[in-house]
């Protein structure tokens, strides 16, 4: 992969990659920083769908699928290698080992999905929240950006609501609540495990979805 030409940009937190409805002639590789996936409903309220760290390649359906059908923006400064369409098709036709990276990477992307639909349809404010913080740690453990209980955690507490289908203030109780519990503490931008079986039981936690092998363990 760092043999393909690309591209590399640089974005400020909240600017905008790519938008829904784009035909974007590249693909995304995030270097540094983290990103958000969203929908934007007509009435302005933003659902997010995935964060992404170093590491990840958000939007690879675009090389198929041709126009976007949700955004990507910056979370936090972040440094981005595009990639040409064109460039991964020829590739990918060459190299079939680099065509089922790739293809591995989208099915993962898949399971994520899966992931975050079940948690914010079947558990509570408590639990859901739980989960995306054991979800982001080991993602994160899993390209050494974090420690063994310790991992940046720079989202705002509107990206938490957003992404949990909350409010502010319901966010504000959950993590009070997570922090009583005596599981986690959220501090400037880290997020200390504090328990971690307890914030797993918390929230019904299976790693399996991440397919991670040993850096889930």
């Amino acid at each position: 992969m760092s043999e393909l030409p690309f591209t590399l940009k640089s974005f400020e937190p909240s600017q905008d990659i790519i938008r829904d409805g784009d035909r974007p002639g590249h693909c995304a590789a995030l270097i540094e920083g983290w990103l958000c996936r969203f929908k934007l409903l007509p009435g302005g309220g933003r659902q997010i769908i995935a964060f992404h760290v170093a590491g990840d390649m958000p939007d690879l359906q675009s090389l198929h699928l041709g126009v976007m059908d949700h955004s990507l923006a910056a979370v936090t400064p972040c440094t981005v290698a595009m990639i040409p369409h064109e460039v991964l098709r020829e590739q990918t036709a060459r190299l079939p080992d680099l065509a089922a990276i790739l293809w591995r990477e989208t099915m993962i992307d898949a399971a994520l999905f899966r992931g975050w639909v079940t948690a914010m349809g079947r558990r509570s404010a408590y639990g859901r929240t739980a989960h995306l913080f054991c979800e982001l740690h080991l993602r994160q453990r899993a390209v050494g950006l974090a420690e063994s209980r310790h991992s940046p955690m720079p989202l705002r507490q509107t990206d938490l609501a957003d992404a949990m289908g909350l409010t502010s203030v319901h966010i504000t109780r959950t993590l009070g609540a997570l922090r009583r519990a005596g599981l986690i503490t959220l501090q400037n931008r880290m997020l200390t495990i504090h328990d971690w079986d307890g914030l797993s039981e918390a929230a019904e936690f299976d790693p399996s979805y991440l397919h991670l092998g040993k850096a889930a363990g």
